[in-house]
């Protein structure tokens, strides 16, 4: 098969202890990414000092930095950013709380299809485990691990993957942390709307542009899975403004945001 060029889009704000582990889990890939850009919503230094030491430690890829100002949730405003900078023709996106399955980018660039998007499985990372898990950095889990639920998210079994179809309806599974799809589908339909700020519909609003757009969902069960590390939620004071938002999208039949990613693309 013909190489697809693609890159990796890791989202991340102010938790570099997470971040190292996901960095750590970029490692030990089966499949290399082209590229992997941070998509970082204002953390600090200790961010940018994460990033340069895995820069200088490793020659595979070099990790690009994109970050903004912290002024409150803009996750909307960072992910366009970054992947205006992206150079790949096709997107993989992850938070920066989800160690990534050694197959995690091999199962995401072995089902990409023209026309539709993906979402992967989330295991959660229990309350409980995460002492264990910043002290030993142990990043292989599979559905025997201590400290995870939601067991058989974790079973990797391409066979099985391949029952899934492509549908047209947006599934409720659907998770901006482990998703993916092709760079000319999101410029489509203008990335992001920034108009979403807080915690919130950021993701599935965009999804549902797809949606509308005529791209198809296709569900890697079984394939492309992270393991989300338990955080406690972030505050939810805007989620009913954006979920406005995301109904006006559905009821409106709206493809296009105006407040997207266009006016950062001709500065990439």
């Amino acid at each position: 098969m013909k190489h697809l060029s693609h890159s990796l889009i890791i989202s991340t704000y102010n938790w570099p202890e997470a971040l190292h582990l996901v960095l750590k889990s970029l490692k030990k890939q089966s499949v290399f990414p082209d590229e992997v850009l941070i998509a970082d919503d204002g953390s600090t230094s200790e961010t940018k000092s994460l990033i340069e030491t895995f820069n200088s430690t490793q020659n595979k890829v070099k990790l690009i930095h994109v970050w903004h100002e912290d002024n409150g949730f803009r996750k909307s405003e960072i992910l366009n950013k970054a992947i205006a900078k992206a150079k790949g023709d096709y997107i993989i996106q992850v938070d920066g709380d989800c160690i990534m399955h050694q197959h995690f980018i091999k199962d995401h660039l072995s089902a990409a299809k023209k026309g539709t998007y993906l979402f992967g499985s989330r295991v959660n990372i229990q309350k409980s485990h995460l002492s264990e898990l910043f002290q030993s950095e142990n990043i292989n889990f599979n559905p025997f691990s201590k400290g995870i639920k939601k067991r058989t998210r974790a079973i990797h079994a391409p066979v099985l993957a391949s029952l899934y179809k492509s549908q047209a309806e947006f599934s409720k599974k659907y998770r901006g942390c482990n998703t993916s799809y092709f760079k000319s589908d999101f410029v489509a339909v203008n990335g992001y709307n920034e108009d979403i700020t807080g915690w919130g519909r950021e993701d599935s609003e965009f999804a549902l542009r797809l949606h509308n757009n005529g791209v198809l969902a296709k569900r890697l069960r079984y394939k492309g899975i992270v393991f989300h590390i338990f955080h406690v939620e972030k505050s939810k004071d805007k989620v009913t403004r954006n979920t406005e938002i995301q109904h006006q999208t559905i009821k409106e039949n709206i493809i296009w945001t105006k407040n997207g990613v266009d006016k950062y693309l001709d500065h990439a």
